[in-house]
């Protein structure tokens, strides 16, 4: 995972196997993950926890990326965030995500999603 836009797709596309411990090897021990206007989680074995809790959750989390940029540790992505309830449909909220990589892991994660409603397509 020595590409950084590589280890952030591969990131992604690891939601839909609903596993937080795959997702942990994709951290940094001293990752810190924050979405906006939640408390900020330092640490690998917390952010793990995070993910375990909204797995148990949600029947399906999939995130989708639009568009990816990458510059040396930096990558920014849009995304479509899909989750659904068990026996609910899934609803779609759009985010845009910055992730910091060092060494092949993730170090910094900030999740910034919208809270309104996405504007209709033509």
């Amino acid at each position: 995972m020595s590409d950084t836009g590589e280890t952030v797709r591969q990131f992604v596309a690891s939601f839909e196997q609903r596993d937080a411990d795959l997702l942990g090897i994709f951290f940094d021990d001293a990752i810190v993950f924050s979405n906006h206007g939640d408390p900020e989680v330092r640490g690998k074995e917390n952010v793990v926890q995070v993910w375990k809790r909204v797995f148990e959750t949600f029947a399906q989390v999939r995130f989708e990326t639009i568009h990816q940029a990458v510059n040396g540790a930096i990558v920014l992505a849009e995304q479509i965030h899909h989750l659904a309830l068990p026996g609910r449909e899934s609803a779609t909220t759009p985010n845009m995500a910055t992730y910091e990589v060092r060494n092949g892991r993730i170090v910094l994660w900030h999740d910034y999603t919208a809270t309104a409603s996405p504007p209709a397509q033509p």
